[in-house]
């Protein structure tokens, strides 16, 4: 199997175990609401989630969405892309990872206190663990995005190639022998 088929998964999986690490933080911070360890895991490391959680909790109000509604199904859907060699299902696994990708950003945005500034606009970006988390969630599922169209253009410019060999005037007996 081809390699770049297999780096379509890379996206959907780290966004899955971002999303796992992220609520097995804030429940553990149930269990242990003294800890600091858990609460700098929520609050600097994990806040894009809790941003995206508040936006997301305006429509949909079940606990634990981030992970069973969107990341688990999109990662379930990449595994049976890869077990069945599925491109459609790599296909949706991967835009729809960007996509959530992009709303984590989108939700880092909207989640942030505007202060005036020397810019055209207010852009809030994560400091620390919280950048690199939502870096490595963005440049993964980006990856597996590009992929994705890398491996449809290099399907498509295969059947354009197939199409001109059979297009292509065949050459006859008799002119082979005069």
């Amino acid at each position: 199997m081809n390699r770049l088929f297999k780096l379509q998964l890379l996206g959907p999986c780290v966004l899955f175990a971002a999303t796992l690490c992220a609520e097995l933080a804030a429940l553990a911070l149930q269990y242990v609401p003294s800890s600091e360890l858990l609460w700098f895991l929520n609050l600097r490391v994990f806040g894009i989630f809790q941003r995206s959680h508040a936006l997301l909790g305006d429509i949909v109000g079940i606990d634990g969405f981030q992970l069973f509604g969107v990341a688990l199904p999109l990662f379930l859907l990449a595994c049976l892309g890869l077990v069945a060699k599925a491109r459609p299902a790599f296909t949706i696994a991967t835009h729809l990872s960007a996509g959530y990708a992009g709303f984590l950003l989108y939700a880092w945005q909207a989640g942030a206190p505007t202060t005036a500034q020397a810019s055209l606009g207010p852009i809030a970006v994560p400091t620390g663990a919280g950048l690199y988390v939502m870096a490595t969630i963005l440049g993964a599922c980006l990856l597996s995005f590009a992929t994705t169209h890398l491996l449809y253009f290099q399907a498509v410019g295969n059947e354009i190639g197939a199409l001109g060999r059979w297009l292509r005037p065949r050459r006859t007996i008799a002119s082979t022998h005069a």
